[in-house]
């Protein structure tokens, strides 16, 4: 039976470059992103908000596209015993769960948009023209350094010792997403524009001011656009969670807390 209640489900995705690094950040810092348990108000007990399918929508179907991630997304939430919930957007992810909120008004009760985008820039769409190359030749030595290079921002890159960084390469190159080409392919053609003043809910943006993936102006977008949402920075690449996770989850636990989300 669905429940409605206080939950926080992750909306982001294992996508393109970035997640095997991402994937790194969070052994670093397990656990951050927590979940209210649903229907509890006085000093809630905490758990991870676990979907299987929301991470992997892309890889499974080919051709996705942000609407059916979006309509798969709420599904599994409400299959899952959760009607009404915030959720927490990632990069790509960020664009999902906007066209989730602009949908489903209903069951979405907040949004938390972190180093996310409305549509791709000059920049990025250079950058996912490249991974996509390296994919087709099979280079994943190459991806693997490109993914480093563009996930981290200089300083935390550079405080890898060599013993550490020639592993969490080969972390990367060995741990490409299936359905990585298609979600790149989505991050192309993704534009959330039009959805943006239609956002009604508590919303708050978290620009990565160090990322040089995702530009930080793409957050600054998703805040002007959004009406009365909040924008906060960290001075980040696109891995808070790797880089910041204390100052990232407070962040998000303060905003869900004011908001009683």
């Amino acid at each position: 039976m669905a429940r409605a209640g206080r939950a926080a489900l992750d909306a982001g995705h294992r996508f393109g470059p970035g997640a095997a690094a991402r994937a790194w950040g969070q052994r670093q810092h397990r656990g951050q992103l927590r979940s209210a348990h649903p229907g509890t108000r006085r000093r809630p007990h905490r758990r991870r908000a676990r979907l299987p399918g929301l991470r992997c929508h892309a890889a499974r179907h080919r051709a996705a596209d942000a609407g059916r991630a979006r309509d798969a997304l709420v599904a599994e939430a409400v299959t899952a015993g959760v009607e009404t919930f915030t959720l927490i957007g990632y990069s790509l992810g960020t664009a999902v769960a906007v066209r989730a909120a602009a949908r489903h008004p209903e069951r979405v009760r907040g949004l938390v948009l972190t180093a996310g985008l409305a549509r791709a820039d000059n920049r990025l769409r250079t950058s996912l023209h490249l991974w996509l190359r390296l994919l087709a030749q099979d280079d994943r030595r190459a991806f693997a350094e490109f993914v480093a290079l563009t996930a981290f921002a200089p300083a935390m890159y550079e405080s890898f010792t060599a013993t550490e960084l020639d592993p969490l390469l080969e972390d990367i190159a060995a741990s490409v997403p299936p359905g990585a080409p298609e979600q790149a392919a989505l991050a192309l053609t993704v534009d959330t524009t039009a959805d943006l003043p239609r956002i009604t809910v508590p919303t708050l943006v978290i620009a990565t001011t160090e990322d040089l993936l995702v530009s930080p102006a793409n957050s600054r977008v998703l805040a002007d656009a959004i009406p009365g949402a909040a924008y906060a920075e960290l001075a980040t690449g696109h891995l808070p969670m790797a880089e910041r996770p204390a100052e990232w989850t407070e962040l998000i636990t303060e905003f869900l807390a004011k908001h009683e989300l």
